[in-house]
């Protein structure tokens, strides 16, 4: 008896595949996953697909489970109980993937130069006191969620690119940061814009930098997996990116190049970000989040290696642990290298 593994069969029934006139992703047809998320703007592109039929016409069934925090989510893809995900590297990312356990298969969020970003904020208590520049927070308290998570990450490169020290203050969420930058309790924090302008808005923080000055093209999120489905499931996860990459482009349509309806797009991602707030009040928020995100899932491989070369540097992961660990380099296109 002959065994057939997933490629081999793919391979078998391309012929009948182009005689139906069907993509091979199709071949992935009612497979039932979990996608991993933030109720942020930066994912609207998972969001999309969703709503708009994308993830179902690439033959995928989505569910969507939320976490507050970058680590769990990796933790969550390298147990089983999530498939794709979309989040920033962190130290714990990086170690599960030397452990062979998962891939970052694509690029997401990203800095671009003339596209508003994130910010370095200070709390109202350290901006009275004198914080009015990122240079300014020597000597000062830095929100973090976890110690290696992407906030570390760019504060540490800023205070080196400043010649400054900070403490760095995990707090493993973002609401949590959030009460302890209103409450004066962390000096400075970095964020994405369309949590960092509301604030300031509010009086409650102050935008003192922005985090492109000192990480120009920086690959904020990029999508992973399981280094299983990667590896075994190339059908299934071709078909999650192409779903993904189709809601990113009507996202960036939307809300980047001005050629499609904004108002449909806030509507849509409203249903999943702001939701404790009226439409109109959440609007601006939204649209104040509007950062790049990587047409067809392209991912920098230059700002990914910049990022594992400073958590390496910093003890947070193995020092032998290489670009080919993290990354799957055959799934989209490599941009930076």
């Amino acid at each position: 008896m002959t065994t057939l593994n997933r490629r081999k069969a793919l391979a078998l029934m391309g012929a009948s595949v182009a005689a139906s006139g069907l993509a091979a992703p199709a071949l992935a047809m009612n497979n039932k996953i979990k996608v991993g998320a933030l109720r942020f703007t930066s994912h609207a592109g998972n969001f999309v697909a969703f709503e708009r039929g994308y993830f179902a016409d690439a033959g995928l069934d989505v569910e969507f489970e939320f976490f507050q925090a970058a680590q769990p989510m990796a933790v969550a893809i390298a147990s089983g109980d999530v498939d794709y995900a979309v989040t920033a590297v962190s130290g714990g990312l990086i170690s599960l993937a030397d452990k062979g356990a998962i891939k970052v298969i694509g690029g997401a969020l990203s800095e671009e130069e003339g596209i508003d970003g994130q910010k370095f904020l200070a709390s109202d208590a350290a901006f009275q006191a004198g914080v009015k520049t990122p240079k300014d927070l020597d000597g000062k308290k830095f929100a973090v969620t976890q110690a290696g998570s992407s906030f570390h990450y760019m504060g540490s490169k800023m205070a080196q690119a400043e010649g400054i020290e900070m403490s760095f203050t995990p707090l493993q969420k973002v609401g949590a940061i959030i009460g302890a930058m209103k409450s004066g309790q962390v000096d400075g924090w970095s964020i994405v814009p369309h949590i960092a302008k509301p604030l300031a808005g509010s009086g409650a923080v102050h935008i003192i930098g922005n985090v492109s000055d000192y990480l120009p093209d920086y690959q904020v999120t990029t999508v992973f997996t399981s280094a299983k489905h990667a590896a075994d499931e190339r059908g299934m996860t071709e078909s999650f990116l192409e779903g993904f990459s189709r809601g990113v482009d009507d996202y960036a349509a939307a809300m980047i190049d001005n050629t499609a309806d904004q108002d449909a797009m806030v509507d849509l991602i409203h249903k999943y970000v702001y939701t404790d707030r009226p439409r109109d009040k959440a609007a601006p928020s939204i649209i104040n989040g509007t950062m790049r995100l990587n047409k067809g899932a392209a991912l920098n491989i230059a700002s990914i290696q910049d990022q594992l070369n400073w958590f390496q540097s910093e003890g947070l992961v193995d020092a032998d642990i290489t670009i080919e660990k993290l990354v799957d380099t055959s799934y989209v296109d490599i941009i930076g290298a």
